[in-house]
């Protein structure tokens, strides 16, 4: 059951979503083995255009990608929010509850979407997994799990992969997964621009500070602040630590007791679900690149 300490939106759309933007004050791995197979190519970082923090499109549900990750066919996926996949409204936010679009559902990966225009195509992908329709066709009943794992991937359709770069744009890295959650006060990193945004690429990069392990959800969630805070279409995106590592993906908006402030599921919890249960072989992060530099 939730209470009001635990009030919070899903950040899924910026098309559809405006009714609940303005309610909240906001403007608009794998056991089997496999050949050896070579691992990606990636373009360089300079070059490439599908990235952390490129704009997906499910539906007309606009979202953010967050990690890249690998399996071990060399497929290529982008990350982002099982919710950014639903078909619920934004304030649905138990996955084990809610229906999804299809696993093999085409998404559009775009730059410069805007409430005016979706933007320039770069690429596409089919979704691949879902935490949120695994969680009920396994039939999970884990509190935690139901509210706070909200990860979905993506298949990076193969005339698109050499378009790929794992590094996160301006900052760089992920140089790994952090294991050990976050406390007050802690530095984070983050890239993305939703389209309710206007295309302003200044505002994609954010860094804010955490806000400490959520208490009760067993390190499932992360409260934060940034500026800019997340809002509708930044959904997805990722979150690094001060030394680059991989903390999580921005799920919700918080309401109560912490306005404004977003939560991220935790991506080491989410990714090991992932692994367990997504039947993708050798699933794993790929590591950037770029050196992390959390310089402004």
């Amino acid at each position: 059951m939730k209470t009001a300490s635990h009030s919070r939106v899903t950040l899924r759309r910026a098309t559809g979503a405006l009714a609940a933007l303005a309610a909240t004050g906001l403007a608009a791995g794998a056991a089997t083995s496999a050949p050896a197979v070579a691992a990606p190519t990636w373009a360089p970082a300079d070059q490439a255009t599908i990235t952390p923090g490129t704009q997906m499109y499910t539906d007309g549900a606009q979202c953010t990608s967050n990690f890249v990750f690998t399996d071990a066919a060399s497929n290529v996926y982008l990350g982002y929010a099982a919710h950014c996949a639903g078909l619920g409204e934004a304030t649905d936010t138990d996955g084990c509850l809610n229906d999804s679009v299809p696993l093999g559902t085409e998404v559009t990966f775009r730059k410069g979407g805007s409430l005016l225009s979706s933007g320039s195509e770069l690429g596409s992908g089919e979704l691949a997994y879902s935490s949120w329709r695994t969680m009920r066709d396994i039939g999970t009943t884990d509190e935690n799990a139901c509210a706070y794992n909200d990860f979905a991937l993506v298949q990076v359709d193969a005339a698109d992969v050499s378009k790929v770069n794992p590094s996160i744009p301006f900052w760089g890295g992920p140089t790994g997964i952090d294991t050990d959650g976050t406390a007050a006060g802690d530095r984070v990193y983050s890239y993305g621009n939703s389209s309710l945004r206007a295309g302003l690429e200044p505002l994609s990069p954010k860094t804010g500070i955490s806000l400490g392990d959520s208490a009760g959800d067993e390190g499932w969630s992360h409260p934060l602040y940034t500026v800019t805070p997340g809002v509708p279409g930044d959904s997805g995106s990722a979150f690094v630590s001060e030394d680059g590592e991989a903390i999580g993906t921005l799920s919700t908006l918080g309401l109560a007791p912490l306005p404004s402030s977003n939560n991220i599921g935790d991506l080491e919890r989410e990714l090991a679900f992932a692994q367990q249960h997504s039947g993708i072989a050798g699933l794993e992060l790929a590591l950037g690149t770029e050196p992390f530099s959390p310089l402004l």
